[in-house]
């Protein structure tokens, strides 16, 4: 199936490792072009050249009130065009109530969720009708994960800002769609993992919980973020589709 991705311009945020690296490697792939960021400069320069001549490296962080239009100046600059946004930042310290601090919580609201409202504010400003604008979130919009705090207080909240965006857009034709990442086999979860007094156990009863049996892999993650951001999915706006083996069922 063509997704129609061919020669449309995208701008994937924290994009040098982890799931928004596995969602622009797939977008390349099937012939998009990618501006991939990241806060560390040298990794994005690396990241992008991995990707070959379709993708190019910003240096960014998303807390950063220039940030957005930078990105979409890069977009039109190196490509000629701006067809939509995955925004993609890593996941906050780990830690219960009592472990995370102001300055965490407020480092993190900057990040993930100002951040994000930002670049999608920046986006909606710019796209033209098929545009699309996509979030990487988490299965907590749904439940809260044990010993992830302030990722459980932010990333719900965030779903429900697309969930808006996603009404007040679609008359324009420009819709917005979010990912709710399960346990995906990236470096993030198994630093997670390895939290726990036994990573191996916690892995398998993990597993044991998702009806496929296994964590995802990061190009499985990709090849959804890919469908969802495409012209295939034209009539898709204001889902949160989630890429868990099942273990929400759908829900």
């Amino acid at each position: 199936m063509d997704l129609g991705l061919k020669d449309r311009v995208y701008v994937v945020t924290g994009s040098t490792r982890g799931l928004g690296n596995a969602a622009a490697r797939e977008l390349v792939a099937d012939g998009a072009k990618v501006v991939v960021t990241g806060r560390d400069g040298k990794r994005a320069a690396e990241a992008a050249a991995e990707l070959g001549p379709n993708a190019v490296g910003v240096t960014v962080d998303n807390a950063d009130p220039e940030a957005p239009a930078r990105l979409i100046a890069a977009a039109r600059e190196h490509f000629g065009g701006f067809h939509g946004i995955l925004v993609s930042v890593g996941g906050p310290p780990p830690g219960f109530v009592a472990d995370n601090t102001d300055e965490q919580w407020q480092a993190a609201f900057e990040s993930v969720f100002l951040g994000a409202v930002r670049l999608a504010r920046a986006a909606a400003a710019e796209l033209e009708p098929g545009g699309v604008i996509g979030f990487v979130l988490s299965t907590s919009v749904h439940e809260p994960i044990p010993g992830l705090t302030i990722s459980n207080g932010l990333r719900p909240g965030l779903a429900g800002f697309a969930k808006s965006l996603a009404d007040e857009l679609g008359p324009r034709g420009i819709r917005v769609v979010g990912l709710l990442p399960g346990r995906i086999d990236t470096d993030r979860v198994r630093e997670l993992d390895a939290l726990s007094a036994d990573p191996e156990a916690t892995r398998a009863a993990s597993e044991s919980r998702v009806p496929l049996r296994r964590y995802g892999t990061p190009a499985e993650f990709g090849r959804a973020a890919a469908f969802l951001l495409s012209p295939a999915a034209s009539y898709l706006t204001g889902v949160m589709l989630p890429v868990d083996g099942g273990a929400r069922h759908g829900f």
